[in-house]
């Protein structure tokens, strides 16, 4: 466990984030096909956050008032990785995908442009420990879903199981990123298979169920991952998304049905057991 992470009773694992937002600098920019990897360089924020807690960024110029005079909210996003340059300050990389104002805004930043930045917040994923009906770990990624899986791949290492979805041969150039040699399916078969992300998860639940599954993409894919997962009676960890605009907990704008009532995801999650779940699939999940 690394030193600014903790535990808490529950087995939640969290890196306690300070009040109020920082400024932070743009440190480099890596486009790999429909998504940009943005590295910010993040000194004064905590040591070590967790794989699938989450950051709220937002550009420190030009933010707002748009053709249409709309102001941007900041943007939740989870880190991808985590790095250090030469002189040990702590470097956060992004996954972005321009689609809206917003992110476009974002991923347009360059070299030494500023960034606000607040976070870590949330829970992130629970390493799955060595027991008899879960001794590997299996990580499913899809879409933009793939960042957080990224930063868990880079913490279990080539032990775990890496599986990812994209719709295209250009959106599953993220791939590259992973050291983990994973299987790559496609909406469109234009790179690896001709599938959906979830076959290649029934195949390995098939081949040998005694696994901890944890995922992140696409309501409905990871819905699919909590139906196969329940119905082999698989551990399975999921980390949602629902709209954010604080990060604190105070907007009550990510609460999300649970079988124990409603949880703000923001603290209670985002990562959730998906035994909690009826269904991942509910009104405001997703981008």
């Amino acid at each position: 466990m690394s030193p600014g992470a903790e535990t808490l009773a529950s087995g939640e694992r969290r890196t306690r984030a300070p009040f109020g937002r920082r400024l932070a600098r743009v440190a480099d920019g890596e486009d790999h096909g429909a998504y940009r990897l943005l590295w910010a360089t993040d000194p004064g924020g905590p040591s070590d956050p967790c794989p699938g807690q989450f950051y709220m960024l937002a550009a420190a110029s030009g933010w707002g008032g748009g053709e249409d005079g709309r102001p941007y909210l900041p943007r939740a996003f989870s880190q991808a990785r985590v790095a250090h340059d030469r002189y040990g300050a702590q470097r956060l990389g992004f996954l972005l995908e321009a689609i809206g104002p917003g992110t476009d805004r974002l991923a347009r930043l360059e070299r030494g442009d500023e960034l606000w930045l607040a976070g870590p917040f949330g829970t992130g994923f629970r390493p799955p420990g060595p027991t008899p009906d879960a001794d590997r770990a299996v990580l499913v990624g899809g879409g933009i879903g793939s960042a957080p899986i990224l930063a868990l791949a880079d913490e279990l290492g080539r032990d775990a199981t890496v599986l990812l979805g994209f719709r295209s041969a250009r959106h599953a150039a993220a791939a590259s990123l992973f050291d983990a040699g994973p299987r790559v399916a496609t909406d469109d078969g234009s790179v690896g298979h001709h599938a959906l992300v979830t076959d290649f998860l029934r195949d390995e639940l098939d081949r040998d169920a005694r696994a901890t599954v944890l995922a992140c993409g696409p309501p409905p894919m990871l819905e699919a991952v909590r139906a196969l997962c329940a119905a082999r009676g698989v551990e399975a960890q999921l980390a949602l998304e629902s709209g954010m605009a604080c990060g604190y907990g105070a907007c009550f704008g990510c609460a999300v049905p649970t079988r124990d009532g409603f949880l703000r995801l923001c603290l209670d999650g985002p990562v959730l057991d998906a035994a909690q779940l009826e269904t991942a699939l509910f009104e405001g999940a997703g981008h």
